[in-house]
């Protein structure tokens, strides 16, 4: 009997493993994007904007020097390109990535600005 249940077990968590990682492809995720394009241009912008606005709050937190000069035009700039593409009607897949580079590009900048 524990041998069964054992097995049982483990089918159940190699189909939730499946499960999630079927749901985390990215043509899924851009095809999601596209679907529910209106939708996710609000959450996005909000997110985004949100985020970028910790960055940059944290970057100047630190004082005024080339440094952070530096990374306050790389947190605005990766903003305004999504909020451009946005604007620009740009397809899913192009408005998609960028959004993942300013979330990736800002959240670097806010974990280097809270640790150093």
């Amino acid at each position: 009997m524990p041998h069964k249940r054992g097995q049982f077990e483990r089918l159940t968590l190699l189909k939730i493993n499946k499960t999630i990682m079927r749901n985390l492809s990215i043509s899924e995720l851009i095809d999601e994007f596209d679907t529910n394009r209106y939708m996710y241009l609000l959450l996005t912008i909000i997110l985004q904007s949100c985020l970028g606005s910790v960055a940059a709050m944290l970057i100047l937190m630190n004082g005024t020097n080339l440094i952070t000069g530096i990374e306050l035009t790389l947190c605005v700039i990766t903003c305004m390109f999504y909020n451009a593409a946005l604007l620009a009607q740009l397809e899913s897949k192009y408005a998609f990535w960028l959004l993942v580079i300013s979330l990736i590009v800002n959240s670097l900048l806010v974990i280097v600005n809270l640790v150093f």
